[in-house]
């Protein structure tokens, strides 16, 4: 999973049968330390996710089984709308 930040939508009026009725997000990744900062993506929201949220993703074959039936074509899922993050750090680890 990653944990991102909403930063903006993508709105497509032409697209593949599957992806009829599903909203499409731009998600920036969010840095760990000393990570070098991922590219944004596009994922798909069923819960309502929106710019400046908090959310955290599914990527790769997992997303595409949202629903019943055959795969859809996405990469990109989010699961959910994160409230808070809450990480400990030992004293070793600065």
């Amino acid at each position: 999973m990653i944990v991102g930040e909403v930063i903006g939508n993508i709105w497509a009026t032409r697209k593949e049968d599957g992806l009829v009725g599903l909203k499409f997000l731009v998600v920036k990744p969010d840095r760990s330390d000393n990570t070098p900062e991922a590219p944004t993506f596009v994922a798909v929201d069923r819960i309502g996710a929106g710019v400046g949220d908090k959310v955290m993703v599914t990527k790769g074959s997992a997303s595409s089984h949202l629903q019943d039936g055959p795969a859809i074509p996405i990469d990109a899922l989010i699961i959910g709308i994160v409230d808070s993050v809450e990480v400990e750090r030992s004293g070793s680890n600065g």
